[in-house]
């Protein structure tokens, strides 16, 4: 391990000053030390979601490790209503105070924790959820200013970087209950698997996962030409109609943007391309048409 942490830590393209999205666990810490030792100049973001009681003294965790390694520390709230689907609303939230933070802190980037084992689980659960192959490309290095430069090393070695500083890290109990679908991934599915193949699957996950993200991204960029051919943001249904059926899904998919449509949805546009049925409603409100020949997506209006 270099000076710098593990070898197959990817800065490229990174320019100080950043965020470290930082939890006070050992991954994000061992992030932080190394981003430090890199001349990053790292600020700690602790985000508290409110959850647990107590979780407001775990940024205190954040602050005295940042202050050890001569980092600036900062925390936020971004507190989450009880309801479906927290995990995933919590991360949401998580994403949206960091963005915030990092404007506000005037940093270049949004460093996140997460190592190849991480990726690997995502695989899996995207894979248990019957994801296509953007879900199986798991998670990107970059996405606008979120980076993951850990993808390339195992969670052993940033945690590592932590302990060799002496940093004491916070333990989440929640990180064991196995009512969490990626801890029931993480502890039982991803050990049996690699028991019974008798070989190491992380690497062979992440690999996976590599091939198909550039895969994915190749076609988005046809995908998007068909969408300009087509017309933009007002499509062409007979252009659509007429393309390769896994680009048309793939544009399609492009087009509707967030909330990402399900298969059956996207199909059901493709319907509408193909002139079998005039319209139909979509998750978050949404309804596509058809119109002298053009799709038009109607967005209900929000105050």
């Amino acid at each position: 391990m270099s000076a710098s942490g593990p070898a197959g830590i990817d800065w490229a393209g990174i320019v100080a000053p950043v965020v470290v999205a930082c939890s006070g666990g050992a991954d994000s810490l061992g992030l932080l030390v190394a981003a430090c030792e890199v001349m990053l100049e790292p600020i700690a973001v602790h985000v508290d979601h409110g959850i647990r009681p107590g979780s407001e003294r775990e940024a205190d965790r954040v602050h005295a490790a940042a202050a050890r390694l001569g980092a600036r520390s900062h925390a936020v709230r971004a507190p989450v209503a009880p309801g479906s689907n927290l995990e995933a609303r919590a991360r949401d939230a998580r994403y949206t105070v960091l963005e915030q933070a990092r404007i506000e802190l005037d940093a270049t980037a949004v460093l996140v924790a997460h190592t190849a084992d991480d990726q690997a689980e995502t695989v899996l659960l995207n894979l248990l959820r019957g994801a296509a192959a953007t879900g199986l490309a798991g998670m990107p290095a970059r996405r606008g200013p979120v980076v993951r430069p850990a993808l390339g090393v195992r969670r052993t070695e940033l945690r590592a970087l932590a302990a060799e500083r002496g940093i004491v890290a916070f333990e989440d109990p929640s990180n064991t209950d196995l009512t969490h679908r990626r801890n029931w991934v993480r502890h039982e599915v991803l050990p049996r698997l690699t028991a019974g193949a008798a070989r190491d699957l992380v690497p062979v996950l992440t690999r996976q996962a590599s091939v198909l993200r550039a895969e994915s991204e190749l076609l988005d960029e046809l995908a998007d030409a068909l969408l300009e051919a087509a017309g933009g943001q007002a499509p062409s249904a007979r252009v659509l109609a007429d393309a390769h059926p896994a680009l048309a899904r793939r544009a399609v998919r492009r087009w509707l943007g967030h909330p990402p449509p399900s298969l059956s949805e996207v199909e059901r546009v493709l319907a509408i391309a193909r002139n079998e049925r005039r319209a139909t409603e979509l998750a978050g409100g949404r309804r596509v048409c058809r119109r002298a020949g053009v799709l038009h997506q109607e967005v209900p209006w929000r105050p």
